[in-house]
Formats: C-alpha cells, structure tokens, sequence
C-alpha cells in the first residue's frame, strides 16, 4: 500500500514526483542531525526562563537591516515581556529598538524604510500602532482608536494605515448599568457563542479602517468596511487605491469555515456597502498578498471544506477583479502559508510544511518551476523579503531556538544570537529522525531523544510524548520538553501518526471519525520500534500529551496496560457532553453529526466507554477556563479513574485557559511531569 513519507531515500522532498514513495519496512534515518555539545550542565526545569523566544523577522526594503521581537519570561516577577530588536545585515550590530517595561510586537517597515513600526499598550492606554524614526527620536503614536488596534498594514507609499479595530462596547445607558461588567448578564443570540480565551461572544464585530500617517498629530481613523462580519488581513494594492482582506459574508457564518477574499476601496465613502468578492470557492481563502502589477491576488485556498481540519491549504491565485481562482499546488497536496509575490512578480514564494519539516519554497504563476529556497532538517517559522530580494527567515532545529537568518539555500547566514550563551552551557540531548512501519504497514516518521551521555547498552526508561492537533506535527524545531525529559535519562519517542499534516490529504484524513484507531496504532509502532532498538526498556514506559495528546493519551490506556505512568493534559473523554459546552459546535457536526441524531457515532469514539480497562496511574491535568477542551472533560476523567482505585491526581490551573501562560504554572507543570513519571516509571520495578 501507499506509504506515508512523499521522501524518497537520499532524495529530501523534491517535487514534482510520486507524491508517496515505498521505503524500506525497517527504519532509517534521513539525515543525520547536528551533535550536542558534550561539555556543559544539562538542562532543568527552570532553564524554561532563560530560553528567549524570537520571532516575526521583517527585513527593511533596502535590505539593510532585519527587525524582530524577542520574548523573554521572568520566574519573579511571574510575567512575560516582547521588545523589538534589530540586526544588521552587513555586520554584526544588534540594536535593542523598545526599552523594558512595556511590550511590543508586529515589527513593521514603511514602505521606504523611514519608520520601524509595531504594536504597543503604552501610558496604560490600549494597544495603538508607533512608530520610530531612524533618523533618531522616541517612538510616536500613530494610530489613536479609542478601542484598541488589533493588527495594521502601510500603504504602498507609505501615507496611509489600514487598521484592523474591534467595534466598541455598547455604551452603558444609566449609572446602574455602568457598574462593571462584572454585574451585567451576558445576552446571547450567536450560533458559535463561546471562544476559548474570548469568552462568551457578542455581536461586536472587527472592521477595517483607515487612516493618514501624521507622527505630529492625531488623524481620525475612518471606518471603510462594516455589517455583521469580521473583516481581517488587510493587504493595500500597489497603487493605495484598494485593500484586499479576508472575510466571512455567508449568510450565517457561525455555521461554516467559508473565509473569502473581498476588495474594498481604501477611499470608501459607505463603510464597506460597496465591495469586490475575489473569491467564490466553498472553503476559506485567506492570506491575501497582491503582484506587483495589480493583477493578481495571491492566497491560500481550502477546497475541501466538507473534511474541516483534515483538509490541505493550498497555494491559489485569482484575478484582482475577481473571477476563477486558479490552484497552483494542488498535486504537491502539502500545506503552505504566508504566500507573497516576489519583488519582480516572476514567482510566488510561500512556507511549506512537508514530512516533519518546515521549508520557503517557490513556483511560478504557471504552477511550474517549484524550488525549495530553504530546505534541510529545519523548521521554518517566518520570512519576509526585501524590495531587492534578499531573504530574512526565522529557523529552528534541533539543538537551535529559533533565530533570525539572511539569505537562502547555502548561503543562509545567522543574524540573531538571542539563546547563544545559554545553549553554550548545555549538553542536549542527541535527536535521531526515525521512520517505521505501524501494524497495517504504514510508514510513520519520528523523532527519538536520547540523554545526553547516552550509553547504546543500557537500556533507559522511555516516555511515549504525543503532539497536539491532531492536525499538527512534530518537527525539527528545538523542543524544550522533551529536551528536558532526555536531561532527565528518558529515552524520548515522538510520533506523527495518522491525523498529523505534513504527509498529505489522505494521511491526516485517515482518522476521520476513526479517533484512537490507526493513530493509535502509530504511535504504539513508534515504542515498538524503540524496544526494538534496544535502548528502551518495556519495563519503564510511559506516555502523555497535551490537548490531542492528551485525548490520545486517554486512548492509549484504555487500549493498552504496558505503561507505567500516563499524563492527560487538556483531554477529552465523553464527546457528547462537550456539545455546546467547548467551541467546536461546526467541527463537531461536520466530523461526527449532531449529537441526538448520531449518537452512536460520538459514544463509539469516547474513550470514557473504556475507562474501566485503565489500571495505568495517571496525572489529569488543564486550565479552569479553558474552553477549546473544557477541564470537566478532566474532572470526569479524575472521578472516573478515582472510583476505579487506580492512582491519579487532578491538577486544575486557576485563571488558565487551553495554554498554560503563567510563567509559575508552567514551571510547576514541568514539575510535575517529572515527579510523575520519576515516580512510577524511573522507580518501576
């Protein structure tokens, strides 16, 4: 049958070709992956506060200089802080650009290099966009929207913003009302009603507006698009007069993924009455980037919205005044994002996911002449290009965070250092790219951590860590978690079984209403192929995840009693009695049905049917609020496996949503794993 990796051996991803390729049935590594240092300390829970988080690289449009954010998170003063950064791309200058104390982010260049621009929430004030002069001076407010600004874009010539702005609260319309939120009923009439970190939701909508670029004063914002709609991603044409965005105007948009891609006039007298539709195809259309004659409208384009998540974005183009859309990466049936036009309009270049990597990759307009820019064991996680070309990306491997880069292919060049004094007192763990074959014959591809000192003739208690999604992947990235169990002498497998992207259509789909079957399948394959290896011992086994991972994990040990330990984080168990209580009415309905006319569809795949064949001790863990999979699904989990007798504790972060943020909850959860899996499985008999 088919196989999974579209890879020949020797032979990284260069399509066109058989999108899938028959390997041999026993693993192999595709390429070796960069050794670890082997002097240093190794890595500790608490080394989660050292690492710095760099991200969102811009490249000025004269090429000269990269600006990018970097995160970093205080275990004191339990908190996080973003500043922008800025590095030469001709020497090696890094230049702080915002002080301490206030966080900015959406590092933006005007379109001739004058201003580096971003987001902030200064003075105690809402997040407004600023902007800093290079030929000196403190950052000035642009933009002054009583409300807030959610996201912006320079016009073409630079003298005009678009803003993305949330419409405002309703105003309280006496004293009593103006008591607090707090004191005020929530009033519902939506179809999709609640948003994990939102909350419940109203009719307010998000608009674009409109305004001059006026460092001396403050312009007045003026509304071009309106209605019962969000309106996102504003992309100006080439000559300011237009501004392409990304809307859902379906007649009841609560009820389906149909995202399109709309043209409104920058100068629009009627507040977006009057309106261009690009796009008509049944799945979402987003990420907008115009050519540089006006004519085209790049976008990634879902055309299979019946199968939801499961489904590829591909690479489309249409005509900028609307008309067929025309899908140039439909055979390569892998995902891209973030495509852009390349300064001469020749190419399109766009980021690709493919098989446990992240690549920048191109074609042209005809569909033709595609090429990897940046390709290797890496994960791509930005990129943006300059008026003349040059190519900033941000990248991470194995023993890398991720950092800002120059250039492509092997002339890519290192500009961030952010981790650098840190990384040089670790010794990592050494990772090894894996591919095996699960129980049908599919070959599934993973990552194996092995501990630092690591001695091939003893045999090291092994945790089974599952990824999110499912519609996710593990890939090349540096992983600070599994970093941390290898420097806790685990032995590390991670899996992307059937479900995971990055393998094509039919790979992800494979799980379709089938939830804990073939994936389940995949991921026990992947501790197979470890036993079989010989460094991980049977004996000392254990598993977990978060979110997916955690709902898989729930599989696992109804399925199977060869773990010692289990941890369930942000899980699911009883379907059913998430329906109308998480916020995946559509998802729901569209993969398994309404619940009172399917049941037996949703009890069928409901691990909690099976909960009475776990004897696997087992840490429960999620946020209070977290309404993307809701902590009752682990408090049904708890009282479950509590009545059973099998060991288990309940951990619920206050104030946390699906992600835990807290720099001290984070660092307890770490903790925590370690405890657990120390106990049960390091001290297994």
């Amino acid at each position: 049958m088919h196989r999974a990796s579209p890879k020949p051996a020797g032979h990284r991803g260069r399509w066109p070709g058989p999108v899938f390729s028959a390997l041999s049935a026993c693993a192999l590594v595709l390429l070796p992956v960069a050794a670890p240092a082997q002097d240093g300390r190794v890595l500790e829970a608490e080394d989660l506060f050292n690492l710095k988080a760099v991200g969102s690289p811009m490249i000025s449009p004269d090429g000269g200089w990269v600006a990018y954010t970097v995160r970093t998170t205080s275990l004191e003063e339990d908190s996080s802080e973003t500043r922008i950064w800025m590095a030469s791309t001709a020497d090696d200058t890094v230049l702080p650009m915002t002080g301490e104390g206030a966080s900015a982010g959406n590092p933006q260049w005007s379109p001739d290099g004058r201003y580096l621009s971003f987001v902030a929430a200064r003075n105690e004030g809402e997040s407004q966009v600023w902007a800093l002069d290079r030929r000196g001076g403190e950052a000035r407010q642009l933009s002054h929207v009583e409300q807030g600004v959610d996201d912006y874009a320079w016009s073409s010539d630079g003298s005009r913003l678009a803003l993305v702005v949330r419409d405002p609260e309703e105003s309280a319309e006496s004293e009593e009302e103006d008591a607090g939120d707090e004191d005020r009923p929530w009033v519902i009439d939506r179809l999709q009603f609640k948003r994990d970190y939102a909350g419940y939701l109203d009719r307010r909508r998000t608009h674009l507006y409109v305004q001059d670029v006026d460092p001396s004063g403050e312009p007045e914002a003026v509304q071009i698009t309106s209605g019962d709609y969000d309106d996102s991603d504003p992309a100006w044409s080439p000559d300011g007069r237009l501004i392409a965005f990304v809307s859902n105007r379906s007649e009841e948009p609560d009820a389906n993924d149909n995202s399109d891609i709309w043209v409104v006039a920058a100068d629009n007298p009627d507040a977006g009455a009057t309106l261009l539709r690009i796009t008509d195809n049944p799945g979402a259309d987003r990420a907008p980037a115009w050519s540089p004659d006006g004519q085209f409208i790049a976008h990634t384009s879902v055309i299979e919205p019946e199968i939801i998540w499961y489904a590829i974005d591909h690479l489309a183009v249409s005509p900028a005044t609307g008309g067929p859309a025309r899908v140039l990466t439909e055979s390569l049936d892998r995902n891209i994002n973030s495509p852009r036009f390349s300064p001469d309009g020749g190419e399109i270049l766009f980021a690709l996911e493919d098989s446990g990597e992240r690549h920048l990759a191109s074609i042209d307009l005809s569909g033709d002449n595609f090429q990897r820019l940046i390709e290797g064991p890496l994960s791509l996680r930005g990129w943006s290009q300059s008026g003349d070309g040059q190519i900033a990306s941000l990248v991470s491997e194995p023993h890398l965070p991720a950092e800002v880069f120059l250039g492509t292919g092997g002339e890519r060049r290192q500009l961030s250092f952010a981790n650098r004094d840190w990384l040089g007192e670790l010794r990592l763990a050494e990772v090894e790219n894996v591919q095996f074959d699960s129980r049908d014959g599919t070959e599934i591809e993973g990552f194996v951590f092995r501990p630092p000192g690591f001695d091939a003739s003893f045999q090291y208690p092994t945790l089974l860590r599952i990824h999110g999604g499912p519609v996710a992947q593990y890939d090349f990235a540096f992983n600070f978690e599994a970093q941390l169990f290898a420097a806790n002498g685990y032995v590390v497998v991670m899996t992307n079984p059937r479900g995971s992207s990055g393998y094509g259509r039919d790979f992800a789909h494979a799980i379709w209403a089938d939830w804990g079957a073939r994936d389940f399948e995949d991921v026990m394959a992947g501790v197979d192929y470890a036993i079989g290896q010989g460094y991980a011992d049977p004996a000392r086994l254990g598993v977990g995840g978060w979110s997916y991972g955690g709902i898989l994990t729930n599989y696992v040990i109804t399925k199977s009693n060869r773990f010692q330990a289990a941890i369930s984080g942000a899980s699911m168990v009883l379907y059913r009695a998430n329906y109308g209580h998480d916020h995946y009415q559509y998802e729901w309905e569209m993969e398994v049905g309404l619940p009172w006319e399917n049941a037996e569809a949703w009890e069928r795949i409901s691990p909690f049917n099976d909960v009475a064949n776990v004897v696997t001790p087992t840490l429960i863990m999620g946020g209070e609020h977290d309404w993307n999979v809701p902590i009752q699904n682990s408090e049904q989990l708890y009282q479950a496996l509590r009545r059973l007798g099998v060991e288990t504790e309940l951990v619920v972060y206050p104030n946390e949503h699906h992600g835990i943020r807290k720099p001290a909850f984070q660092l307890d959860r770490l903790e925590r794993y370690l405890a657990w899996y120390g106990k049960y499985v390091k001290e297994a008999p």
